[in-house]
């Protein structure tokens, strides 16, 4: 792994992860990952379609019972915890295909994805979001809450189950490729998303394709392939490395 990045693990990280190995079956699909994301950081974890990024984020979120590897999320191991328990300690999850009830309207699907308000460890409020600083992000939603969800456009599903995952006061969020089959002006508005939430404090994991939509909103990448990180370090240095580009990234 090319890399100035301290390894997952070191430094008391928000979320940690080294040695990361995930398997379909008998398919051996994620090979010793390690990467770490820090409180206020947005992290791109980049690579071609079955490079293993989606798999990385459903191995972090307890998704997949085939992992083995350190796995810590503010101190707290993960590595034998169910999704739900995951969910619960303030790990976000948003999925790449949505996933929204569809019988249900846009209230309805908020509903469900609330959880208490959180307490820091050391006394402080967590990141906690109403029902009116939802809508102020999205602010397109908020004239939909009576519709149901499988009124909605792609795109607008896809602001639904981002809002939906911050109902549930996350300190961090995983994001499946948000930029994934929405038009630019959905794809402009998850970008002012991670931003506005980076703002706050909270931290994302980003799995992206798109280096651009990457670019906008990342501090630093790793970039897989074939299941192994190949490459860490800060976004600026990926954008102007045309040979980790060329390699990893050009269709």
């Amino acid at each position: 792994m090319k890399s100035g990045q301290v390894h997952a693990g070191q430094g008391g990280s928000l979320l940690s992860v080294a040695g990361l190995n995930a398997w379909y079956g008998a398919a051996h699909i994620l090979h010793d990952v390690d990467l770490q994301v820090e409180q206020g950081e947005v992290v791109a974890l980049m690579g071609r379609n079955g490079a293993g990024k989606s798999t990385t984020l459903k191995a972090i979120m307890g998704l997949l019972p085939a992992r083995r590897g350190d796995l810590a999320f503010m101190e707290h191991d993960l590595q034998k915890r169910q999704a739900y328990e995951i969910a619960r300690l303030g790990l976000g999850y948003v999925p790449e295909d949505r996933r929204v009830f569809t019988d249900l309207t846009v209230m309805e699907n908020l509903a469900t994805g609330r959880q208490p308000d959180r307490t820091r460890p050391d006394g402080r409020p967590g990141l906690n979001w109403s029902l009116e600083a939802v809508f102020d992000l999205f602010p397109a939603l908020a004239d939909m809450r009576k519709r149901r969800a499988g009124t909605l456009s792609g795109g607008e599903q896809q602001m639904l189950t981002v809002a939906r995952t911050l109902m549930g006061n996350p300190y961090c969020l995983l994001l499946d490729e948000p930029s994934e089959g929405v038009a630019p002006l959905i794809i402009e508005q998850m970008a002012d998303m991670i931003l506005a939430l980076k703002a706050r404090g909270a931290s994302v994991l980003l799995s992206e394709q798109n280096i651009h939509f990457a670019d906008l909103v990342s501090d630093r990448a790793y970039v897989l392939e074939k299941g192994a990180i190949r490459y860490s370090g800060t976004m600026a240095e990926l954008a102007a490395n045309e040979d980790v580009r060329l390699s990893y990234l050009a269709l």
